[in-house]
């Protein structure tokens, strides 16, 4: 009898709804499970990092890594999956971009730490204690993560061979990601395993979208009414579906919500935000810069917005702190 694949998950920096997506395979994942072997799978199984390290260099068929990478441990352990597995796939906005996490880049690592552990006033810690690297316990020494000032995205700590995108990636696309590696039918290396087009041509909304917008007033989901059929964009709604790559199954849209930019952009777009700024300011109604930037001081958090998932990957990468990355 043939040996099954051998394949791993793993979670860096992220929330957990990637893992929470692997489950959504409904029925799917009994097909995973009977054609596959998996040897790492942290948030399920009881693997320990020298299982890991014990298996034969390229032994692991394939590698699924969701989460953004922002401590030494993750850093160890990708390092470590990479050299175990034959591809990696970066599984998640996190991986492929950043993600949620990688919005910590606009502070240090100190900010971080004084806002969580010291500032915030329904934290109880009047010692004012913050994580360190060593700590004894019951005559225990423990050596602890060392957390970064920096995220970073899994590319940019270790070659990745596909990008598999989302917040999190529908079952859908997982499923079909998963066969095409069992089947080897794979694109070149380096691609992004969902349509290389945008969130817009395949919206359930364009139709009404007019041939020409202008955007007098800036609205937001939490102070006005949506239509549940008109084109978000068209109400004045900041939707970054023009620079977002398509692939979701329109979900956040189903949902009368607009597109928040989680499945990053097309492949001949660098940094998505710069992207969806380029079109967005050719809509705007005052054609002054007193008027313009009126109409852009309703945009409350501008790189929240813009670069909701995709900082640490953009033009921009993090805000100049001095600081080492």
């Amino acid at each position: 009898m043939a040996q099954k694949p051998k394949v791993a998950f793993y979670w860096c920096a992220s929330c957990g709804g990637c893992e929470e997506a692997v489950v959504d395979l409904e029925e799917n994942i009994l097909k995973v499970v009977d054609a596959v072997d998996i040897v790492l799978w942290p948030v399920a199984m009881d693997f320990k990092k020298k299982d890991i390290e014990a298996m034969e260099d390229g032994s692991i068929a394939v590698a699924f890594i969701n989460g953004a990478v922002r401590m030494s441990e993750q850093e160890e352990w990708v390092h470590l999956l990479r050299k175990k597995a034959q591809m990696v796939v970066a599984f998640g906005a996190c991986a492929h971009l950043g993600g949620i996490p990688g919005l910590a880049n606009l502070n240090t690592k100190q900010q971080v730490f004084d806002t969580c552990y010291r500032d915030v006033p329904s934290n109880d810690n009047q010692a004012k204690t913050v994580p360190g690297l060593d700590s004894t316990v019951d005559g225990h020494h423990l050596h602890l993560p060392v957390f970064w000032d920096t995220v970073k995205s899994l590319a940019q700590v270790i070659d990745v061979d596909y990008y598999l995108p989302g917040c999190a990636p529908p079952p859908d696309l997982i499923w079909g990601a998963i066969n095409a590696i069992l089947t080897g039918q794979l694109p070149p290396k380096g691609a992004v395993l969902s349509p290389n087009k945008a969130c817009c041509d395949d919206c359930p909304r364009k139709d009404t979208k007019p041939d020409k917008i202008e955007i007098s007033e800036i609205k937001r989901p939490a102070t006005h009414l949506m239509d549940p059929e008109l084109c978000f964009m068209a109400q004045g709604f900041i939707c970054m579906g023009p620079a977002t790559r398509s692939g979701c199954g329109n979900r956040c849209i189903e949902g009368n919500m607009p597109c928040r930019g989680c499945f990053g952009p097309m492949d001949d777009v660098y940094d998505q935000g710069a992207k969806f700024l380029s079109a967005f300011a050719s809509i705007l109604a005052p054609k002054d810069e007193a008027g313009i930037d009126k109409l852009l001081d309703q945009i409350p958090d501008p790189t929240g917005t813009f670069y909701r998932f995709s900082l640490p990957t953009s033009l921009l990468h993090r805000r100049k702190t001095g600081a080492p990355v």
